[in-house]
């Protein structure tokens, strides 16, 4: 048998063969569809109640309320009472209601693990890649054929390995990785294929971290974001609550498989910003002109997870966020918020000025227009599309949590490694 690589393995297991070729077209069966209250019921139900069709497998559908909460107006009362209607009336076993955002609840209750092959009714749903599952954003007519048949066929991806190594410094994240990546290669700079990552920065990176990465890869046009498990993701998933097996040897690129490596020594990288308006048009921190902020926004499945909470709370300890500042702060789950609560990050962040807001999708998909009246944001969040965050006159910038935290600190774009190194 020829080489693979991790796609072609994910890829043919799911097909029921023992290897496949690049470029073969194969019919996968689905173990996980995930939708939204945007993307779900109120798309799929006319279309499953037109065509007389029922779900094929109600185990493994996840529905997560997380875009139109908490309610704030007629529309997202409506929305969401539809989607709750509905799944009552189908019996849904899996439904998480106003907990968090799909692409970290789904992990934190245990629903992904090494080998599955997942479709999620969100462009963001690479994320589940950093727990080598294949799992990719599909729309509603795609989904309406694996709600009901349970399968879906793939065109077998190139894959680009993204091989960094080295170690990082104090105040550079994934986030700054993916914002160089995507500013080196281009939005489509995947070309719909996989991006794989590795090396000793990856292998070192916690699993919020290594989600963000494959969260992102959707920002580089990648169909998914592959991270080989290890120990580190055996542990989450256990913390999760997972007891079955996980197989951390089967799940691997072979040594000889076909790719496009490409290679980054990890400790050059200074802390990265995305300018408006979009995740391409990226600079180093230190490069780009004076910038004054009005919003500094720490929220959204890339930007607003437990270690990402962490990050703003190391520069944000004992520190005041500068008066002309709103810093608004949104965890990405309950869990993460409660966590954060129980180790004291989420009052450094409160008594530094933060105002909390849910943990929902909020400002990231521009709910609840809280970025209105500002000139320049700063976000963590994942895309500064114009319009994007709400407020078409808003110019977003995007950059990791210990960005924004510093940023929120000084009242302009800065680069938090300075602020790391004295003593608060």
């Amino acid at each position: 048998m020829t080489a693979q690589t991790l796609a072609q393995k994910l890829i043919a297991h799911a097909s029921g063969r023992a290897s496949v070729a690049l470029h073969d077209i194969v019919t996968c069966d689905v173990d996980l569809a995930m939708f939204h209250d945007s993307s779900g019921p109120r798309r799929l139900k006319p279309m499953l109640d037109k065509l007389g069709a029922s779900i094929w497998d109600k185990s493994k559908v996840v529905l997560v309320m997380d875009h139109y909460v908490p309610e704030e107006d007629d529309d997202s009362r409506s929305i969401l009472a539809l989607t709750r209607d509905w799944a009552r009336s189908q019996q849904l076993p899996h439904v998480y209601d106003s907990i968090g955002i799909c692409h970290v609840v789904l992990p934190q209750q245990g629903h992904i693990r090494p080998g599955m092959f997942c479709v999620g009714g969100d462009s963001h749903s690479p994320t589940g890649g950093a727990f080598g599952a294949y799992m990719f954003g599909i729309g509603s007519t795609e989904m309406l054929g694996v709600v009901v048949s349970g399968q879906i066929w793939v065109k077998v991806p190139d894959t680009i390995l993204m091989d960094w190594n080295g170690t990082l410094q104090a105040g550079v994240t994934a986030k700054d990785m993916m914002l160089h990546m995507i500013g080196l290669y281009g939005t489509n700079g995947a070309n719909y294929g996989a991006v794989e990552y590795a090396g000793s920065a990856i292998d070192a990176m916690s699993m919020n971290e290594r989600m963000t990465l494959s969260n992102m890869s959707a920002e580089l046009g990648a169909q998914v974001g592959l991270i080989a498990p290890d120990e580190t993701t055996v542990n989450y998933l256990r913390k999760a609550g997972v007891t079955d097996p996980i197989d951390t040897r089967r799940w691997r690129t072979d040594p000889d498989a076909v790719l496009d490596r490409r290679s980054f020594d990890a400790w050059t990288l200074a802390p990265m910003v995305a300018a408006p308006h979009s995740p391409d048009n990226t600079c180093a921190v230190g490069d780009l002109p004076h910038t004054p902020v009005q919003v500094a926004y720490i929220g959204a499945c890339t930007g607003a997870k437990l270690d990402d909470l962490r990050a703003a709370a190391r520069v944000l300890r004992n520190r005041k966020v500068d008066p002309s500042v709103r810093l608004l702060v949104a965890p990405a789950s309950v869990q993460d918020q409660n966590d954060a609560a129980r180790e004291g990050t989420l009052q450094v962040l409160i008594d530094a000025g933060a105002q909390l807001f849910a943990t929902s999708c909020g400002a990231c998909s521009g709910y609840g227009n809280a970025l209105a009246g500002a000139d320049n944001v700063i976000s963590s969040t994942a895309r500064n599309f114009k319009g994007r965050m709400g407020s078409a006159e808003t110019n977003v910038y995007l950059g990791s949590p210990y960005t924004v935290a510093a940023s929120a600190l000084t009242g302009r774009i800065t680069d938090p490694r300075p602020i790391l190194a004295e003593a608060p």
